[in-house]
């Protein structure tokens, strides 16, 4: 399937960072498809985007990440922060949106519905990865500040390898999980170089902020938007999966299972294959039953 129009790509200013997004025209007159992750941009939506040239589709990159810059990379990012990001995007586009979100960028959604649910029509988000709402949240909540202890004191591979260590982890984090040594670098074909940089959008910026939110569930459930949560099929017990089925619990729902694992979407963009038009075609299923 291709693309029939080309993006427009286009900047907005927020406190503290330029927002670089991206609008492509679609062919029909349904409201537009806001595709999000974080701190994955909009180059990671390039398979999925494909697969509904009738809608206008919007993708961006999140403060910090690609496109997108930041007045002061040292600093953290909030979902609340992200989530008034993309309030300002919808905004300026016009909305309401569809939204799917992924990963970080599913708690960021959250977080704007929470606040703007009038900017979103239906919301599917995709494996929030919540530590702070699993029932082991104490221990996981201490197993990623470790990942993130890890990349402070030995750079980004070490840091990365970690990440993927526990990202990769199925089931509850016992006691003694944070007291394991971190793989070597190499075990995953990472660097062991340390470059002396501290400011991974990820593994310092992100991190810790959308790990630890607690999401405004009274809002929530309040809310307009319809909200979706997706799971993936091939993820069942990583954290980010469990996230899902978390949040879906609260919200007196259950999770929709699509294809595929984490980053089911993806067409090969960053070097990781899902199904992506077993993705596309359950996305625009859930979308078609608002």
């Amino acid at each position: 399937m291709t693309v029939k129009t080309e993006p427009t790509t286009l900047t907005i200013e927020a406190p503290g960072a330029m927002l670089t997004y991206d609008v492509r025209p679609g062919t029909g007159s349904d409201i537009p498809l806001f595709l999000i992750g974080s701190p994955m941009g909009a180059a990671g939506f390039a398979s999925l985007a494909n697969h509904f040239p009738e809608r206008t589709i919007i993708t961006y990159d999140p403060r910090g990440a690609e496109r997108s810059t930041k007045d002061d990379p040292t600093t953290p990012n909030t979902p609340d922060e992200q989530g008034d990001d993309l309030h300002r995007i919808i905004q300026e586009v016009g909305g309401p949106v569809d939204l799917f979100a992924s990963s970080g960028g599913a708690v960021n959604a959250l977080a704007l519905v929470a606040k703007h649910p009038e900017n979103v029509r239906t919301l599917v988000a995709h494996e929030p990865p919540l530590a702070s709402i699993l029932p082991d949240s104490e221990n996981a909540k201490a197993v990623v500040r470790a990942m993130g202890e890890t990349y402070q004191r030995s750079g980004f591979g070490a840091g990365m390898a970690h990440f993927m260590a526990v990202t990769s982890h199925r089931g509850e984090f016992p006691d003694d999980f944070v007291q394991q040594p971190p793989p070597e670098p190499a075990t995953f074909g990472l660097p062991a170089e340390d470059d002396g940089s501290r400011t991974d959008v990820l593994l310092a910026q992100n991190l810790i902020g959308t790990t630890h939110y607690e999401p405004d569930f009274d809002a929530l459930q309040a809310a307009s938007t319809r909200i979706v949560v997706g799971a993936g099929s091939e993820s069942e017990g990583e954290m980010a999966n469990r996230g899902a089925h978390a949040v879906a619990e609260r919200l007196g729902t259950v999770p929709v299972i699509f294809p595929s694992h984490h980053g089911g979407f993806l067409g090969g963009e960053y070097g990781w294959p899902g199904e992506p038009d077993a993705f596309a075609a359950k996305l625009r299923h859930v979308l078609e039953e608002s």
